[in-house]
């Protein structure tokens, strides 16, 4: 099943970088593929606190809905997110942020299999690229809020 996993020096801090990635509400406005958002419920839970949201992801002739929990941890710096519903067999990301001399280090990771084995292998033969894109896309928005 496809995984991918990237490290990456940014010249933001940490606290931007992970306030940019919590803000799912936003992806619609910089996110490739994403045409919605829409956050279900946002429950603080001790430290962190557990958002629900839905996106909607359009490609080509695909549209899919996909609901996910996404449990935010402020104080590690840290975000993960397990999916609930919608197309996939199976879903889960982690992001981490961490400060550094010349900015931060960003770590991500994601996990995933469609249920739908012809947007499986759509996805297979462009899963690189496509999370490569998604990645530069988050790179792109810090520069146009921090830059």
């Amino acid at each position: 099943m496809p995984t991918h996993s990237e490290t990456r020096a940014l010249p933001y801090t940490a606290q931007q970088m992970y306030d940019l990635v919590a803000d799912v509400a936003s992806y619609p406005k910089f996110l490739p593929w994403c045409s919605a958002a829409r956050i279900r419920s946002l429950t603080p839970q001790g430290a962190s606190s557990v958002m629900e949201a839905d996106l909607v992801i359009s490609f080509k002739v695909f549209r899919e809905r996909f609901g996910s929990r996404v449990v935010l941890h402020p104080d590690d710096m840290k975000i993960d997110t397990e999916y609930l519903d919608g197309p996939f067999r199976y879903m889960k990301s982690n992001w981490a942020f961490r400060d550094t001399d010349q900015g931060c280090e960003v770590e991500f990771f994601v996990d995933f299999e469609f249920k739908n084995m012809v947007l499986q292998g759509i996805i297979g033969v462009v899963f690189n690229e496509a999370m490569q894109r998604i990645v530069r896309a988050f790179e792109t928005r810090a520069a146009d809020l921090y830059g």
